[in-house]
């Protein structure tokens, strides 16, 4: 059973159920002031901790996706250079990480038949939610993807049209199930697409985490997994090749919350030759390591250096400005990121040019995000240029 599905939280439950029952019916039997009264009481007490906790686990983990299989969970995976999955419908997908067969794989349903309010009915009507396995033909990693693709996209008046592109990056440590079910991307991108506040784009949601359960902050780990890489080059390489997206940096942006609001800037000022346009909320503003990333900067001489690159601050002080805009998420309290957004927000200088969404209050929650997320979306449709290139012509 996997571990998501619902026959094991039944089964869960089940035995959570019938371990409090029998705790119960014993109870008395356990009474005495022996050794062994004293460890069936302490036995019963801890088998019956387990399984709750195990219930309350599943139904959390159900709810956020956090860890999508045992793989994940235990932290087992082939020995690529990042953590590489198997996938592919009727056996038409070759080998994990086979770039062969496409850059862009569909997949199963990576937890989409959960998420409510995904578009329905005709796509052309409504849009549609694709989804896929993006492969990296440099980093051989493979993560999977929700494509949100608008009505537009189908309507034969656009049939050789180009789309903007939104790249939208969960947090630490969930998926992509979070932007769907709990920021509500899709079901908010559709409504304003159809009240024409948002221009049609293309929205593909990724985990920022290619080698769960390490979070891996969006850096090229020496020797490790190479997440930058995937991110610059191999996801916009993937997306031009299997989808009408547009080829030049203008159309492109990318879009975060928590950490992953941390790569969408990172990513933005790093290769703006790549994306031009950021969207963080809830952000950090530099790359540092905790237990949950080991040593993203290596050992040797160099690795003093990799860390002042991926310093935003030490970047805005000591390097040209790269031209791109960005926009920050926070609040003016509940939310102890304000300081260092108004930091910041202080030191962008010109060509770069930065615009803020500013609560009065706010938590780091997808309840706050959530009232963030329409306004972060009508910015970016109005940074990012709709492509004037059309299939057919370069």
């Amino acid at each position: 059973m996997g571990l998501t599905s619902r026959p094991l939280l039944y089964v869960t439950i089940t035995l959570a159920v019938a371990c409090v029952a029998l705790t119960v019916w014993i109870w008395p039997r356990l009474a005495g002031r022996g050794p062994r009264a004293v460890l069936g009481r302490l036995g019963a007490i801890a088998a019956t901790q387990v399984v709750i906790v195990a219930v309350l686990g599943l139904v959390v983990n159900s709810s956020f996706q956090f860890y999508a299989s045992w793989h994940e969970l235990l932290g087992l995976y082939d020995g690529a250079p990042a953590a590489v999955g198997k996938w592919g419908n009727e056996g038409t997908a070759g080998p994990a990480g086979d770039p062969s067969k496409g850059l862009v794989q569909a997949s199963g349903p990576e937890g989409l038949d959960k998420v409510h309010g995904v578009p329905t009915g005709p796509p052309e009507k409504n849009g549609k939610v694709e989804t896929v396995r993006i492969v990296g033909k440099r980093t051989k990693v493979v993560d999977p993807a929700y494509v949100y693709l608008p009505p537009q996209y189908f309507q034969k008046q656009y049939a050789r049209q180009r789309f903007p592109v939104i790249v939208a990056l969960s947090g630490y440590p969930g998926g992509i199930f979070l932007l769907g079910q709990h920021l509500r991307l899709p079901e908010t991108a559709a409504k304003l697409i159809r009240d024409g506040s948002l221009q049609p784009s293309v929205i593909v949601m990724l985990r920022p985490t290619i080698a769960p359960p390490r979070d891996t902050q969006c850096v090229d780990v020496p020797g490790g997994p190479q997440a930058e890489t995937f991110f610059d080059q191999d996801v916009p390489e993937a997306l031009k090749s299997h989808y009408r997206v547009g080829h030049d940096p203008s159309a492109w942006g990318v879009l975060g919350y928590s950490s992953g609001g941390s790569c969408a800037l990172q990513l933005a000022m790093r290769h703006p030759r790549t994306y031009t346009a950021a969207a963080a909320l809830s952000p950090d503003y530099k790359v540092s390591n905790d237990p949950t990333t080991g040593n993203l900067f290596g050992t040797d001489k160099d690795r003093g250096t990799r860390r002042e690159q991926h310093d935003l601050m030490w970047r805005l002080a000591h390097l040209p400005a790269p031209g791109v805009n960005v926009l920050i998420g926070t609040s003016r309290s509940g939310e102890n990121n304000y300081p260092a957004a108004k930091a910041f927000l202080a030191a962008v200088r010109p060509p770069m040019k930065a615009d803020a969404i500013v609560l009065d209050h706010g938590s780091h929650n997808f309840a706050t995000w959530r009232r963030e997320l329409p306004a972060a979306l009508q910015w970016m449709s109005r940074t990012l240029v709709f492509p004037e290139e059309v299939v057919g012509k370069s």
